[in-house]
């Protein structure tokens, strides 16, 4: 059962409601996200994922398996077509098992 949302404060002065134990402020987190690049298609916790995983470029994703990319606490199966497109659009894939 989901609790009512609390009123929080983040150490920038944001205000904002959250009903989960997630500490992330939606208003820094929107902040952070880049401009272009595959990472600014990919929703705030599959970002998170992949950055706190030193992802950060299509080439560096290439060194992943599918399967261990979608392990990733944050990822699901709305982000496997963007690392599929990006992958091909730079003429790579994932590694290989």
């Amino acid at each position: 059962m989901a609790s009512s949302p609390d009123l929080r404060t983040c150490p920038n002065g944001h205000q904002y409601y959250k009903s989960s134990d997630c500490p992330t402020c939606p208003v820094c987190e929107a902040g952070r996200k880049p401009e272009n690049g595959f990472l600014a298609l990919l929703s705030a916790p599959a970002r998170r994922a992949m950055e706190n995983n030193g992802i950060l470029t299509v080439f560096q994703l290439s060194k992943w398996t599918q399967k261990d990319v979608m392990k990733l606490h944050g990822i699901g199966p709305a982000s496997l077509p963007v690392f599929k497109k990006a992958l091909d659009e730079q003429g790579l894939g994932f590694a290989s098992n």
